[in-house]
């Protein structure tokens, strides 16, 4: 299997140049991020090191690899579907945020949540997937008030619960 990885495209219409992100091994065999199928939102990213996780033990993977992530975009580190639903692997600060001038080892706090089996992890296995987006430069306006709208102030479960 080849290494080579197509850049990440952002911009869904093709008008614009890829985006390309830069990715260095810094562990010995590392496996780059790659998407699974052409297409996919997230890359997945493996693991760099064995371990396993007692039910509802946290422990921090690494992944083996360093990114350069561009200006004005950011990284979101985020569970894999299947392996939440089969192994019940999941991430306590989903999504994990990658700023944009990180360029140490990308690692997954990983928990696991089944409340009786424990979870082994080998290198290789694909734990997490990388999502990159757009972020917006912002700059911080104090206002004396708010603009009016129709939600206001209400907040958690002020939709109904159905």
């Amino acid at each position: 299997m080849s290494d080579r990885q197509d850049p990440v495209v952002f911009d869904p219409s093709g008008k614009s140049e890829p985006l390309v992100l830069q990715v260095r091994r810094c562990r010995p065999h590392a496996q780059l991020p790659r998407q699974a199928r052409p297409g996919d939102a997230g890359l997945d990213l493996c693991a760099a090191q064995a371990c396993t996780l007692r039910p509802l033990q946290r422990k921090l993977i690494p992944t083996g690899v360093q990114v350069a992530i561009p200006a004005g975009f950011a990284g979101f580190v985020m569970p894999r579907s299947g392996n939440a639903l089969r192994l019940g692997l999941s991430f306590p600060n989903t999504p994990g945020l990658i700023d944009s001038g990180y360029r140490g080892e990308l690692q997954a706090i990983a928990i696991n949540l089944d409340p009786e089996t424990p979870l082994s992890i080998e290198v290789g296995d694909r734990i997490a997937q990388l999502v990159i987006l757009p972020v917006p430069a912002l700059t911080v306006c104090e206002v004396a008030e708010l603009d009016e709208t129709e939600r206001g102030a209400a907040g958690f479960g002020s939709s109904g619960m159905q």
